[in-house]
């Protein structure tokens, strides 16, 4: 096919356009990629979205499969559905699954419209995933309990074994415990906006919180947790989700640091950004896992895991609460030394009033 002459600035054909203004004002608000071409195929118009996906190239459509669908609609004068496969531009070394529908808007003018199908199937893909993943963690303890309870019923008259398959049972749903709890806490997370139910909450309160919470277990491996808060600014958001986040990075700071260390929180602001830095004196993350360990399941040290119960959730469900508040979580670690992962979540207004009395261990609030 070729195109007629466009004016390059305007994406407008320097003719008079067979184009109706509503529908052209109309193809212009789609969230979709559109293309507007006459009964030759000469595009008339198109949109930045049409030539980033790579179909429209100097105002010629250059996916063969898209301008042979146009000719059969323009043929048959009917509308045209087809999936399609394209390189991604520029480089074209990935796919693109794209859904396209020509459309006729008039005897001489044709609408083709195409939507990016890639992360719809991406997304699908990761629920898969994800249910597989879950799937094999619910074996792991779920099986071993099959197999100590056989063991406790074929040693019943061996106190002594019976007592320690019944520890081994409390272990392993302890583990499987943890396991569907956090796999519930992350589903709550990916189907909530916490800016629908915000308060605004005082940050060094919230931290001293985490920090009590996990005292007791830091405690009884002799890791000292310590505070380093003054910061007297807020947060808007959902405290309970920022409560679990920051214990969350707590328990794995103390989960993979030795006896006699320290892990220490302290708080920095700005005028926009509030960060929260959780370092450890563990024995840190090497450098090809920096960019997975915020991943679901994923593990650096997988026996170690097994060992601690660690459900390899906890990262992500800190990841989902900082992306459900606007911010991010950074991640700087060196083996041997130690590692550092810092909440930075958007700062409240400093003349809002603050809700800063915790009423429970629950993280309910008082004003």
């Amino acid at each position: 096919m070729t195109a007629g002459p466009v004016n390059a600035v305007q994406g407008m054909p320097t003719s008079r356009s067979v184009l109706p203004e509503e529908a052209a004002r109309l193809l212009n608000a789609l969230p979709l990629a559109s293309v507007v071409v006459d009964i030759q195929g000469n595009v008339l118009r198109s949109t930045p979205r049409a030539e980033a996906l790579g179909i429209v190239r100097r105002d010629v459509i250059v996916v063969a499969e898209i301008a042979k669908l146009i000719d059969e609609t323009i043929r048959s004068l009917t509308t045209r559905e087809r999936q399609v496969r394209v390189r991604r531009p520029p480089l074209g070394k990935d796919m693109l699954d794209l859904r396209v529908l020509v459309v006729p808007l008039s005897a001489d003018a044709f609408a083709v419209l195409v939507e990016d199908l890639s992360d719809e199937r991406r997304v699908a893909a990761v629920r898969r995933d994800f249910v597989a993943n879950v799937s094999h963690e619910l074996k792991t303890p779920v099986g071993a309990m099959a197999l100590l309870a056989e063991a406790i019923l074929s040693a019943a008259d061996d106190e002594e074994a019976v007592r320690r398959f019944a520890e081994r049972m409390l272990t392993e749903s302890g583990r499987l415990s943890s396991l569907i709890n956090d796999i519930i806490n992350l589903s709550r997370l990916q189907g909530d906006d916490p800016l629908t139910h915000a308060e605004i909450f005082d940050v060094d309160l919230l931290v001293a919180q985490a920090a009590d919470e996990v005292r007791t277990v830091a405690g009884a491996k002799d890791i000292e947790v310590i505070t380093s808060c003054d910061s007297g600014v807020a947060l808007l958001g959902d405290r309970s989700q920022i409560l679990m986040a920051l214990r969350n990075l707590l328990i794995n700071a103390v989960t993979h640091s030795e006896s006699q260390t320290r892990v220490a929180v302290a708080v920095r602001a700005d005028e926009h950004v509030v960060e929260i830095d959780v370092k450890d004196q563990g024995a840190g993350i090497p450098a090809h896992d920096l960019d997975r360990v915020l991943e679901r399941f994923y593990r650096v040290d997988p026996a170690r895991s097994r060992i601690t119960g660690g459900t390899g959730l906890g990262l992500a469900i800190v990841k989902h609460v900082c992306e459900n508040h606007g911010g991010e979580v950074g991640v700087w670690s060196e083996v041997g030394v130690g590692s550092t992962f810092t909440l930075r979540l958007p700062r409240a207004a400093a003349a809002a009033p603050l809700i800063a009395t915790p009423a429970s261990d629950k993280g309910e609030l008082v004003t």
